[in-house]
């Protein structure tokens, strides 16, 4: 993390790949992190594959938005 106390996405990301891999009862068979593409693929037991996009995202007065 930052001085400024904001957090990194490459540490979120991390993080987040962390509590998914150490999460028991959500059924997870298989967690993989492309790191290049800032996405992680989840299997599920029963053969569902999720993605999850990690961006940063800016504020914005009228909400939150997609940091380019």
């Amino acid at each position: 993390m930052k001085g400024d106390n904001r957090m990194e996405l490459n540490y979120f990301r991390d993080r987040l790949f962390d509590l998914l891999n150490d999460s028991e009862g959500m059924g997870i068979a298989d967690l993989n992190a492309d790191e290049q593409n800032s996405l992680l693929t989840v299997r599920t037991e029963d053969g569902n594959v999720f993605e999850i996009v990690c961006r940063q995202a800016a504020r914005k007065e009228d909400g939150w938005t997609t940091a380019n």
